[in-house]
């Protein structure tokens, strides 16, 4: 299995960190999860191996800080899988799954190195 990356197109730093797999002869695809958005069930399992949904969330981000007060404390799956499905630019990008099945956000490149 190769590497696959999700993230937004246009996101700089899924730019970056897809032009550092390319440059280092990395074979992977890539996912914009807002053209075809990832399964509830990879989300959730994504949490999971990240150690929870707000490792998985990027409380930083504008988008964030621009939702209601109401919706910024989901306190089960659900809340979070139905919030992540209504602003998939929440997730923190990019997300990447090695064919380990190991799974990691943000682009770092000593991670990278360390990876491949």
């Amino acid at each position: 299995m190769e590497v696959m990356v999700y993230g937004l197109s246009q996101c700089s730093t899924c730019v970056k960190a897809r032009a550092w797999l390319e440059a280092h002869q990395v074979a992977h695809a890539f996912q914009d999860y807002r053209a075809v958005p990832v399964a509830p069930a990879v989300l959730k399992k994504w949490a999971q191996e990240l150690g929870g949904w707000e490792k998985l969330v990027n409380r930083a981000s504008m988008t964030w800080r621009n939702l209601d007060a109401s919706l910024k404390e989901p306190a089960t799956d659900a809340q979070w899988l139905a919030l992540i499905a209504d602003y998939p630019a929440l997730i923190k990008r990019p997300v990447t799954v090695y064919a380990d099945g190991s799974v990691t956000v943000g682009f770092n490149e000593k991670r990278y190195l360390e990876k491949f």
